[in-house]
């Protein structure tokens, strides 16, 4: 108890310190389970930055993503809203009427890109702009097409480099990138044509002689954008690197030569007819690769940080957009990368939803910390925004165009400060079309609607939800349908079946 006031005292003092807006740096990889970094139980793959951070700060025990897969993960951050409610709830794409000659050299497409957010409802971004940040954002986007009425620099960011749509994303040696520079003098998204990669065919053995790596390179901007600030005004970046995403394929250098000595017995994918995909050879070692890689990424944000005195006054989170994916031959058996969770990406089970989430902070968030809060994508949105200084936000950006314009999450700022009064969910929200899926956290029950039928599980005695205790609970299954029934709207794109009510 001692303890706890001595921090309680220091969070107080500290507190008062900052009282100009903290910079905020929002990371979210791809596809990353809950159990793929060190301090997540991971024995195979390296991590030491990712791990510092969390020994530098505070890691969430129960953090859960906004959907199984990246778009509506996505929109679900941006938003503020679960997928019951959100414009965007799949990843719905607007590229399918196009041959997949697409990816061939120098061919033109349009409405690349994936289903936009509603362009009458706020998204974070344009909160933050709206009080006084600069805002960047270096990654995937995935929250509509080129030309859409919903792209970057329609959105609140003023720097963007990365890929719009995300199913370029699946490939690390693309033909072009995206970019949006309001300090060029960018009125929209442009295509910045890969003119090295375009030499060399997109699939067979001469793809990997490409030789502009599509996350190096998006990294390096999102580094010259933090080199950038020069303390005028605070800044927000979401830097959503693809890594350890689908392809398994990097650089050959010495962190993926290294794994390659590690793994004595490894795999080879020989990829599989109509795939996105190029074969992979040596896939454990590219995936544990792919994941070392992304932390040096990290490391060398933190760096830059501190390279530029920004460090004290810079809150960064650590995340992932969903659950463990198995395509491109990755393996996620091997490495446990569910974290002994049920499920994997596209699945409303544990795995596919629950998320590493790393909050560093110095001074004002316990260093080493772990904390067993329930929190959703959805939360960000409030936590940023108190974190702003902004009064009566949900009054303030409610679209006024709309009888009800819902915002689902909540604040955790007095968790991550050791602060009391900290509000919980009564419950939190899935629903994803693909799999036909509903998911419902209410306390230690979990409910996962299956084609409408509803599976229950106690997750206090039963984490990995192997046994469904759905008849032995019936008062249980009819709360949480009702909070099926109340909280999802229809929406004409996106559709799930509905359990008898």
């Amino acid at each position: 108890m001692k303890h706890a006031l001595l921090f309680s005292t220091a969070l107080l003092t500290a507190s008062a310190a900052w009282a100009q807006k903290p910079n905020i740096i929002y990371i979210m990889c791809d596809d990353m389970g809950y159990g793929d970094l060190g301090c997540y139980g991971q024995k195979y793959i390296h991590t030491p930055h990712i791990d510092a951070m969390a020994a530098q700060g505070m890691r969430f025990t129960q953090a859960y993503a906004g959907s199984p897969v990246s778009a509506p993960s996505r929109a679900s951050l941006m938003t503020g809203q679960h997928t019951g409610h959100c414009e965007v709830r799949g990843n719905k794409e607007y590229w399918r009427d196009v041959p997949m000659m697409m990816y061939g050299q120098n061919q033109e497409f349009t409405r690349v890109g994936q289903h936009p957010y509603d362009p009458d409802h706020v998204i974070l971004p344009e909160i933050m702009k709206d009080n006084g940040y600069t805002t960047g954002m270096f990654g995937k986007w995935a929250g509509g097409y080129e030309g859409s009425v919903s792209t970057p620099d329609k959105r609140g960011i003023d720097e963007y480099y990365g890929y719009i749509c995300q199913f370029q994303a699946h490939l690390y040696y693309p033909n072009f990138l995206n970019r949006y520079s309001r300090s060029l003098g960018d009125k929209e998204v442009v295509r910045v044509t890969m003119e090295e990669n375009i030499k060399y065919p997109m699939f067979g053995p001469d793809y990997l002689k490409r030789p502009q790596y599509s996350a190096d390179m998006i990294h390096q901007e999102a580094l010259k954008w933090l080199d950038s600030q020069d303390g005028t005004q605070p800044f927000f970046g979401i830097l959503t690197y693809t890594l350890p995403h689908a392809e398994l394929v990097q650089p050959e250098d010495s962190i993926v030569k290294d794994y390659k000595k590690e793994f004595f017995t490894d795999h080879t994918w020989g990829g599989q007819e109509g795939s996105r995909y190029n074969p992979s050879e040596h896939t454990h070692a590219q995936f544990a690769g792919m994941i070392t890689r992304l932390d040096k990424y990290v490391g060398e944000v933190l760096d830059k940080l501190k390279e530029k005195g920004l460090d004290d006054n810079t809150i960064v989170i650590f995340t992932s957009d969903n659950g463990p994916h198995e395509e491109g031959g990755a393996d996620p058996t091997f490495f446990g990368r569910d974290g002994k969770l049920r499920g994997l990406k596209r699945q409303c089970y544990e795995g596919g939803i629950r998320v590493p989430f790393i909050v560093r902070w110095p001074g004002h968030v316990q260093a080493g910390s772990v904390n067993p809060h329930q929190l959703a994508f959805y939360d960000v949105m409030p936590t940023f925004a108190e974190l702003a200084g902004v009064k009566n936000w949900v009054k303030k950006y409610a679209n006024k165009k709309k009888e009800v314009d819902y915002f689902d999450g909540i604040s955790f700022l007095p968790t991550l400060l050791g602060r009391e009064g900290q509000q919980t969910h009564d419950y939190l929200y899935w629903e994803f079309e693909e799999t036909d899926q509903i998911g419902v956290r209410m306390g230690d029950w979990k409910m996962v609607c299956k084609s409408g039928t509803p599976l229950l599980y106690n997750l206090a005695d039963d984490i990995h939800e192997d046994n469904d205790v759905a008849a032995a609970h019936p008062d249980i299954v009819s709360r949480m349908l009702q909070v099926v029934r109340e909280q999802h709207i229809d929406n004409p794109n996106f559709k799930v079946t509905l359990p008898n009510f």
